[in-house]
């Protein structure tokens, strides 16, 4: 490997290039493309805000990986990848939102000069970053080609956590208590919106002394009073106000790695009805927490939460969490189990989750959350230490 200044070990990114090609042997692939930036960040340590054009990682059963993007890009490639600058390639600028000529022309051409043109090449088709055209572009100019959905390949792959990756994972949860704690001691009636949000981004790029902070995958959401019905509203200009909750749904970062925190604020004297939701919500959690034990099933989470709050009339309908770790926008989740019912995905040592078991009814709603690891025995931990309630000012 190439020396540079790498956020993790020779090792790990081996790990993780041995693990994808057995995904790939396993599905009867030749190649791989990847274009979800969190996937090739994974595999080869790219970071850099490009994703906005086409580029990907291509994954080969028997050499390095190749970076490929827009030629002006290859720079950070070079700076960031731990491949040689051989294995970093970038295409001409008049490529970049033509309308004509595609970026998909130039890698059929590069994966002609590899050998692929007649190859079974994985693509992930439902990705933020892959669009129709470009699936349709490449089809057409490699037709001996066989194309097959990879979607989530490396996502999988991802979804057991190196004691590397949960090294950070660490760090980004000591930033989240930051912004909690900053946001819990500026919210007062009559403050702007936007000025606490100004604070949780000073917060969380500036991190601790152990972790500088990196920009997160989605940006604060708290929606106030009847706005909580939504659970992704952002913020404007208004300021809080008394006797209206709100939730803030924030992440620190440390290195493209995320811990999720949801608290719930109320200004005044909270109603009956939402003390009520607390408590049910609250009991749930840790009924979740309990369950989240290796060798339990995804579904076990989900059943644990649901019963105290069906036994307190609150219905869900949504999914209570979804795997975290390294992502870029406009999702912090990694898009493969999902905590809810059907799911029946065992959980292993090593899984890490966003356990969000939001409250949004029709003119109200209610965030406790944790990010949780899944440990080798017990039930899961927990990575940030703050109290699970509703804090009331």
């Amino acid at each position: 490997m190439h020396a540079k200044d790498l956020p993790f070990s020779e090792q790990e990114f081996a790990r993780r290039l041995d693990k994808t090609r057995a995904a790939m042997e396993a599905a009867g692939l030749d190649a791989l493309f990847v274009t979800d930036p969190s996937n090739q960040n994974w595999l080869t340590a790219y970071d850099g805000w490009s994703f906005y054009v086409h580029q990907g990682v291509i994954v080969l059963p028997d050499a390095d990986p190749v970076w490929w993007g827009r030629g002006q890009d290859a720079n950070g490639g070079i700076r960031t990848v731990w491949m040689s600058d051989d294995r970093v390639i970038g295409y001409a600028d008049n490529y970049v939102q033509s309308t004509e000529r595609h970026p998909m022309q130039d890698l059929a051409e590069r994966l002609r000069g590899m050998g692929l043109e007649a190859a079974r090449i994985g693509v992930e088709m439902d990705n933020y970053y892959f669009s129709a055209r470009a699936h349709q572009v490449l089809c057409g100019e490699l037709p001996k080609a066989t194309f097959v959905d990879a979607t989530a390949l490396v996502n999988w792959q991802r979804a057991v956590k190196s004691d590397e990756e949960i090294a950070c994972i660490r760090k980004a949860a000591a930033i989240s208590e930051k912004i909690v704690d900053g946001l819990l001691e500026r919210v007062e009636p009559g403050v702007p919106k936007n000025e606490v949000v100004a604070e949780i981004f000073r917060d969380a790029i500036r991190g601790t002394p152990e972790a500088w902070g990196d920009y997160p995958a989605i940006v604060p959401l708290l929606p106030s009073g009847s706005d909580a019905a939504a659970p992704h509203l952002t913020w404007d200009g208004r300021p809080f106000a008394d006797g209206e909750a709100t939730f803030f749904e924030i992440s620190g970062c440390y290195r493209r790695y995320h811990a999720p925190l949801c608290r719930t604020l109320f200004l005044g004297k909270p109603p009956q009805f939402l003390l009520d939701a607390e408590k049910a919500l609250t009991e749930g959690l840790e009924a979740g927490l309990e369950a989240a034990r290796a060798g339990n099933r995804a579904c076990d989470i989900a059943n644990a939460l649901a019963a105290p709050l069906e036994r307190a009339g609150i219905e869900r309908g949504a999914r209570c969490g979804y795997p975290i770790g390294l992502s870029y926008p406009p999702d912090w989740g990694e898009r493969t189990v999902s905590l809810r019912s059907e799911d029946e995905t065992i959980l292993e040592p090593g899984m890490t989750f966003h356990f969000m078991p939001g409250l949004w009814m029709s003119d109200w709603g209610l965030e406790i959350t944790e990010s949780i690891l899944i440990k080798q025995d017990g039930p899961a931990e927990t990575f940030c230490d703050r109290p699970r309630k509703m804090f009331v000012k």
